[in-house]
């Protein structure tokens, strides 16, 4: 009957990942319906080999776990998992250990292969001899398959902690279900059927707390911070797409959550914590973790492995080739369960999440030789190939989240034996609206993730170190609150950031369309365009792509399957390709008092910790017994060198720096730059905002940064710098460029007025561009016997660049520039009167009698050259022309404006002797002028083949005028302006 088809799919699951289960009682329970089972242990080696992730499990148990199975509606109603209360404790791997753990005991590894080998022919011997005649195979495996689609998983109290030094990491989730629904995303009792061949699947979390806590050296955590995430919920659409009804596996595979409020908060004591954390999460994607093991745990390793290979008879020589041996040896028993003839092909973690076809690529080779038709017909076919990589896309999306960062100190209670307990203050806040996180992926071929929200700002929340400036009593509004601000608000941008999701009901998915993905990098790089992101976005996007194809072949990433296996034979036919693209929308930033400092003290706290490095940059050891590449080999790095490119663009951004009302930055600045046992700040009680208040603002309208360095130089570079005579394109891919572009960069004065706005800026720098480029030779150790191959080059270009100013102005720029730079320690005056700010600030339309005078100088086609090679560093420079002039506007009394040159160069002095001259107006030279200014400074380097060292200076300076001998013209020019009365 059909028990006998089900119970042992059950069976098998809880039996596999369960300790100390009867089959007997088991089975008994099943098929009367409902189980029960209490205070279960889970196998955590199990575990450990199916998840194949870098954690190590502590502990892991079950408090009650419940299976119900309707027996007489088997085909219209789902089969109900019940989980309450599961915990696991998880740690990470210590590499060198864990390699000797599972090399050493190969004994354990054997008796986990009996059991897997002794549970596959159980299983399989179940099947068979409980066969009914009147239940075809074919009917079989059709309701089989409804079964398993169609199973609903509840998780009661799920918690999940991960331990590392004096971290405590914990997610608590309530509640967690599993169910099945139909193409409107209500819950329903669902096939896969033809056409369609589409499965939908929810999964809700219900109140989720995240926790971040400290324990001390006995692992008690003596004071338990506030959770950083409390009780958010959210939910998570998975649509599976498949190409027949007889695949295992989907085609294609979507994954994507919503989250309508992310609420997280950060103390002061968890911030380091968390950077920890985010560090690990970058370590392991580029899997660093342990890459500075000392040679002797490496060697104990090693041993370790020759062993445990020498003990299993050399089955799993793959396990002795790096850091990754326990994978491999996992994959090993995962085939061998295969091979034993088990048709279930999912880990109890892939089937009670999902309940479809793990996501892993599994191979086949132990299916049955026969498939089902769409009419549950059993039919003949030959055993397949491995299937392709499906395509998988995993979306997160929030409507709005917010991040709190606060500020802890011990209260102690009015008893003298009450415990200490901790008061946090919120300080900062930062608010996002509309955040998207898209993954998509296929294999090893094509990764690609974006990343973007619509808007976002950062605000000031009470007082910090002492100063109440943010405190109910200071009556400050919003607007001075919020001291960054970039991108759109979702009431005017909409629903952009959830365009072709799940949660889109425009999306093909949700009308019943098969959706198309672009896995070719050229298309991609079409369609998702800077201005593509800006659209949809308007605040951040980012794009990452990594993509590897084969360069014999020019068909799709779905005809090159082969390509990921052929990878490590041969690199020559493979190549790889990643591109970082960023893009940061229209912002403006406010750099006042408040802003700054905590900005800082976040810094600050960030910092203060003494967690080891997960990785530390490898020492460069110069094989000098490295082969000469072969001409194959040269030709091959001649037509494609991997690399990796970074593209930044800023949009128009304006930056205002206000002048500093209080100034602690002596308080903060040391802990950043790393003294620890700092003197504690000095506390300022009073607050009084300053209004005016003076600033200068700075306005950029576009910064473009691009960089690119070689994705493998640790080959690259000994290969080619090994060759006799190098290519330039070999030797252009052995650098580090870096590309710097500022468009439009100007600054002027403005004030903050009592109603929390700013006036239009008096300019101080007009509008101007400038450009700079930086190469770096990786691996410069191998370069030693090369001298004349530069080891750093830089260029520094400036086509022109002008400053003018009044005295007025230029005392306000003092008094800002001093406000930062002298500490007070206490609040500051305003160092300047009214009178000064009136001078700079005149109510637009109003002429002033007794204009200021002006001091304007300015430069022209500046470039500055640094090199450096092993013998000898040599800066270079010219500058085309310079000019310095006073400038008197027009006053009302009909004065005309006038223009008196102070330098000039270069310039032609053949009428200086005459009056005139100076009343002249000055044209510019030609463009075939000669350079004013051209030097060359060459400094050797310390080596110990020369004798004497000394520096080489070189500069021309054609001719430039000064006008000196019309000092007393100037002087009474100065007198009728009114000059010296504002000296």
């Amino acid at each position: 009957m059909l028990e006998s088809y089900v119970t042992p799919i059950l069976m098998s699951y809880v039996n596999r990942y369960i300790k100390n289960l009867k089959p007997s009682d088991l089975q008994l329970s099943l098929w009367g319906g409902d189980v029960v089972l209490s205070k279960l242990e889970l196998k955590l080696d199990v575990l450990e080999q199916e998840l194949k992730l870098p954690f190590t499990f502590l502990s892991g148990h079950i408090h009650e776990l419940r299976i119900h199975v309707p027996w007489t509606k088997l085909g219209s109603e789902p089969v109900v998992i019940t989980i309450n209360t599961m915990e696991c404790i998880l740690k990470l791997k210590d590499d060198a250990q864990d390699d000797h753990e599972s090399c050493g005991s190969s004994a354990t590894n054997r008796s986990t292969t009996e059991s897997i080998k002794s549970l596959a022919k159980t299983r399989r011997i179940q099947q068979v001899t409980s066969a009914d005649p009147d239940l075809p195979p074919g009917y079989v495996q059709s309701l089989i398959r409804r079964v398993v689609n169609n199973v609903n998983i509840v998780v009661n109290n799920l918690i999940l902690k991960y331990v590392e030094d004096d971290i405590v990491l914990s997610v608590n989730i309530t509640s967690a279900e599993c169910y099945t629904v139909d193409e409107f995303w209500d819950r329903a009792f669902m096939d896969i059927l033809a056409p369609e061949l589409v499965l939908r699947k929810v999964i809700n979390f219900s109140d989720c707390t995240v926790c971040l806590d400290k324990r001390n050296a006995s692992g008690k955590i003596e004071f338990y911070q506030d959770p950083l995430l409390y009780k958010s919920s959210f939910c998570t659409r998975l649509h599976f797409t498949y190409d027949n009804l007889n695949s295992k596996i989907p085609s294609v595979i979507k994954i994507q959550a919503l989250v309508d409020s992310l609420k997280l908060s950060i103390t002061d004591q968890q911030l380091p914590m968390l950077i920890r954390i985010i560090q690990l999460g970058i370590a392991l994607y580029y899997g660093e973790i342990c890459s500075y093991k000392d040679a002797e745990v490496e060697e104990m390793s090693s041993n370790a492995k020759e062993t445990s290979i020498s003990q299993m008879g050399g089955e799993s020589e793959a396990g002795a080739q790096g850091q990754h041996a326990i994978q491999y040896q996992n994959v090993d028993v995962q085939q061998l369960l295969l091979q034993q003839g088990s048709d279930d092909d999912q880990g109890w973690v892939s089937w009670a999440w999902s309940l479809v076809p793990a996501l892993v690529n599994y191979s086949e080779e132990g299916d049955e030789n026969y498939e089902v038709d769409e009419n549950g017909t059993a039919i003949n076919r030959l055993r397949s190939s491995p299937p392709k990589d499906p395509v998988v896309s995993v979306g997160f999306y929030c409507t709005k989240a917010t991040v709190t960062f606060k500020l802890t100190e011990m209260q102690t209670e009015s008893s003298y034996y009450s415990p200490q307990k901790v008061k946090s203050k919120e300080v900062l806040c930062w608010e996002q609206e509309g955040t998207t996180v898209e993954v998509l992926m296929m294999g090893e071929l094509f990764f690609d993730c974006q990343m973007g929200f619509v808007g976002c700002k950062a605000l000031c929340l009470k007082g910090i170190m002492g100063v109440k400036d943010f405190e109910e009593t200071t009556n400050r509004s919003e607007n001075e609150a919020c001291f960054f601000s970039c991108g759109e608000s979702l009431n005017s941008k909409g629903l952009t950031y959830l365009t072709n999701s799940l949660f889109d009901y425009r999306s093909p998915e949700n009308n019943g369309v098969r959706a198309e993905f672009i896995l070719d990098a050229a298309q991609h790089k079409e369609t998702y365009t800077e201005i593509a992101g800006v659209q949809r976005f308007g605040a951040f996007y980012m794009d990452y792509l990594y993509t590897m194809e084969c360069s014999s072949g020019k068909g799709s990433v779905s005809q090159q399957q082969d390509v990921s296996t052929n990878k490590n034979e041969d690199l020559s036919s493979v190549q790889e390709m990643s591109t970082k693209r960023l893009v940061v929308g229209p912002m403006e930033l406010r750099l006042d008092s408040s802003s700054v400092h905590r900005i800082l003290k976040m810094a600050a706290c960030g910092l203060d910790h003494e967690y080891e490095p997960y990785s530390k940059p490898n020492s460069e050891i110069v094989d000098e017994n490295r082969t000469l590449p072969s001409q194959e080999e040269e030709a091959a790095l001649e037509e494609y060198i991997p690399t990796r490119l970074t593209c930044i663009t800023v949009l128009k951004t304006t930056i205002t720096i206000t002048l500093a009302e209080f100034n602690l930055l002596d308080s903060l600045l040391p802990i950043i730059l790393g003294q620890k046992n700092f003197l504690p700040y000095l506390t300022t009680p009073h607050f009084h905002p300053l209004r005016p208040l003076p600033a200068l603002r700075i306005q950029v309208d576009k910064v473009s940064l691009e960089h690119s360095v070689p994705m493998y130089a640790e080959q690259l570079v000994p290969a080619v710098s090994n060759l006799n005579q190098p290519s330039d394109n070999l030797l252009h891919h052995c650098y580090a460029h870096c590309y710097v572009k500022i468009f439009g960069f100007q600054a002027g004065l403005t004030f903050l007025d009592s109603g929390g706005s700013f006036c239009p800026p008096a300019p101080i720098i007009p509008p101007f561009s400038t450009a700079f480029y930086g190469k770096l030779l990786r691996l410069p150790s191998y370069w030693m016997k090369r001298p004349f191959v530069p080891t750093t080059e830089c260029i520094f270009e400036l086509p022109s660049l002008t400053l003018q100013a009044t005295r007025a102005q230029t005392l306000l720029l003092q008094a800002i520039l001093q406000s930062w730079t002298h500490n007070t320690g206490a609040s500051v005056s305003l160092p300047v009167d009214e009178a000064l700010l009136k001078d700079i600030f005149r109510p637009s339309g109003v002429k002033s009698q007794n204009p200021l005078p002006t001091l304007e100088g300015s430069i022209q086609n500046v470039e500055l050259k640094y090199c450096s090679t092993s013998l000898v560093k040599c800066v270079s420079g010219t500058m085309g022309s310079i000019k310095a002039c006073a400038k008197a506007p027009g006053r009302s009394d009909g004065m005309k404006e006038k223009l008196i040159p102070l330098i000039q160069g270069p310039s032609d002095t053949r009428e200086l002797h005459k009056s005139k001259w100076l009343n002249e107006s000055r044209k510019p030279e030609s463009l075939l002028a000669p350079d004013l200014i051209t030097f060359t400074i060459q400094i050797p380097q310390q080596m110990d083949s020369y004798l004497n060292s000394g520096a080489d200076m070189l500069l021309t300076v054609p001719e430039m005028e000064m006008a000196v001998s019309e000092m007393a013209a100037l002087h009474e020019f100065a007198k009728d302006v009114g000059l010296f009365d504002h000296l």
